[in-house]
């Protein structure tokens, strides 16, 4: 079931179920016709007949309207439906209104270019100096798990290329988006800042930590910060650059 077509025509089914509802409870809300009892002028004319004693005329005396019955739903149901009704329309006419809006604005968010500075390369690798400096840190830390400690070091590593604007691409391997931010993307606007294959020891220890079975122990941590050094040493040149 598509609920996305439910959630935008549910007001539409349940304004056109109000309404006959609405319609139901006026066309048996009307009071019931009244019996009124024949006219006294309808009653056949009998002739007086002779009589040897005489017979004292009775008056007829029309009589009185019967009392109306009342049958149907009663007024004050009707009146309530009538009311119900409208607070349903105008709830169903805001709420359409409330997604078209929504809509313009979503088209107007998308329609509007995003303009991205264009990054240096030398602040570029401050920045993922930086990260490596903190992943170091962590590395230094005994008391964390080698296994979560290499792994937080590579998150970070993403997180710099997120933050340096380097896209994802679709089909990307884990290690693909941190590689463009090491070469440089030309369509992103991403300047290179050191080689690729700088990155290949510590991509070989992050995939070793994230899928091996098997414990990671300490030569793992000191195989990851050897290849965190190696890189930041390549990077720190760049770096410095920009402070002089």
């Amino acid at each position: 079931m598509d609920f996305g077509v439910l959630r935008r025509w549910w007001p539409v089914a349940a304004v056109t179920v109000l309404l006959a509802f609405a319609a139901f409870a006026a066309g048996h809300s009307a009071i019931g016709a009244s019996r009124i009892p024949p006219a006294a002028d309808t009653i056949p004319y009998v002739p007086d007949y002779p009589s040897p004693e005489a017979v004292p005329s009775i008056p007829v005396e029309p009589r009185d309207v019967g009392e109306p019955t009342s049958g149907g739903v009663p007024d004050w149901l009707a009146t309530a439906a009538v009311a119900l009704l409208f607070a349903a329309v105008l709830a169903a006419i805001g709420y359409v209104l409330w997604n078209v809006l929504r809509g313009a604005l979503r088209r107007t968010t998308r329609a509007v270019p995003v303009r991205r500075t264009r990054r240096t390369a030398e602040g570029t690798a401050r920045e993922v100096v930086a990260a490596l400096d903190a992943g170091l840190v962590e590395l230094d830390d005994r008391s964390t798990d080698p296994r979560t400690a290499v792994i937080a070091c590579w998150v970070r590593l993403e997180e710099a290329a997120e933050d340096a604007g380097v896209p994802r691409h679709t089909g990307d391997t884990p290690t693909d988006l941190v590689a463009r931010l090491l070469r440089g993307d030309p369509a992103a606007g991403i300047p290179a800042i050191a080689s690729a294959d700088v990155l290949d020891g510590f991509a070989h220890v992050y995939r070793e930590a994230r899928y091996a079975t098997h414990p990671v122990d300490e030569h793992t941590r000191d195989q990851a910060r050897a290849a965190l050094r190696r890189l930041r040493g390549e990077l720190t040149s760049l770096a410095a650059g920009e402070a002089s």
